[in-house]
């Protein structure tokens, strides 16, 4: 399934809920997108968020439905075969920091 990074820029900080989270999936879900890892900037107003999906459509169409935005969706790909398995050991690292 392709692979995504979408920018998302919120006008407050960003302060998600449990409930809020479980919705977003829910809502995901139904759209054929799976969440994989995000990014949040230092002043807590980006992020960048990496999806699997069919289409950048349908993660717009998730987005849209979950009042949240989605302003740039690039389709991406790993720079090389090599890199392609380093993500599992940077989400690793990042849930302990």
């Amino acid at each position: 399934m392709p692979v995504f990074v979408i920018e998302r820029n919120f006008a407050e900080q960003l302060d998600l809920s449990s409930e809020d989270v479980r919705l977003i999936d829910e809502i995901n879900a139904d759209e054929g997108v799976r969440w994989l890892f995000s990014f949040l900037s230092a002043d807590r107003l980006r992020t960048y968020c990496l999806y699997e999906a069919p289409s950048a459509e349908a993660i717009v169409a998730a987005a849209e439905r979950a009042n949240v935005p989605a302003d740039v969706v690039v389709e991406v790909s790993a720079a090389a075969p090599e890199l392609a398995g380093r993500l599992g050991g940077l989400a690793q690292t990042l849930s302990q920091t």
